[in-house]
């Protein structure tokens, strides 16, 4: 069942943690890749100074403050691109980053877009690497995943709260660094490894 606008108009660390099992698919001219969500970030919008939106709307950031249910991609240090969902009240600026997740449709395609990655378990394990298992870049930025687009987020199985743990977010640093909201699935082998604040990962801030 594709998740509707609602699903995503409430408050952020609710949809972060209601996103854990859900599925995101993306259609592409070679055909579809899906993967099922196992780590996922919360931001805040103007009110988290770990948020790209913490300073206000600006051209890079006005999705965010649109309507629910709309991807927000952005490009990480001239290197990678991370997609995140557009969350609560239009205007708020929420936003939930895709951290990592299981390739559970089109395994082959993923391979062949991750040629770097030694096991499946690596394939989306990480925001950079999700994108790319995904084929998700900048074109996709505003694409509403709540329509008929080729960008979608459907339903999973319900994970119950004793398969989710709470940590700190990851290469955020300042103000927003000690927050923990960062959910992901407990011993869920896909989950990215946690490093502290700083460039030699990619900052998963939204």
């Amino acid at each position: 069942m594709l998740l509707d606008r609602a699903f995503y108009a409430r408050d952020v660390l609710v949809v972060a943690r209601e996103l854990l099992g859900c599925v995101v698919r993306h259609r592409t001219d070679d055909g579809v890749v899906a993967v099922r969500l196992t780590e996922v970030e919360a931001y805040a919008g103007e009110a988290d100074p770990g948020s790209h939106a913490f300073r206000g709307r600006t051209p890079r950031t006005a999705v965010m403050f649109g309507p629910p249910g709309h991807a927000y991609v952005y490009f990480s240090y001239g290197m990678h691109w991370c997609v995140n969902l557009v969350c609560g009240p239009e205007g708020t600026a929420s936003a939930v980053l895709l951290r990592a997740g299981e390739v559970v449709e089109g395994l082959d395609r993923a391979r062949s877009r991750r040629p770097a990655a030694r096991r499946d378990v690596d394939l989306a394990r990480g925001p950079a690497r999700l994108t790319q298992a995904l084929a998700v870049t900048g074109t996709l930025n505003g694409a509403d995943v709540c329509g008929a687009g080729p960008l979608e987020v459907r339903a999973g199985e319900v994970v119950p709260d004793e398969a989710v743990v709470w940590g700190p977010r990851v290469g955020v640093a300042g103000a927003g660094a000690p927050t923990p909201w960062r959910a992901s699935l407990v011993n869920d082998p896909t989950v990215s490894a946690y490093r502290v604040g700083g460039r030699r990962s990619p900052r998963a801030k939204t």
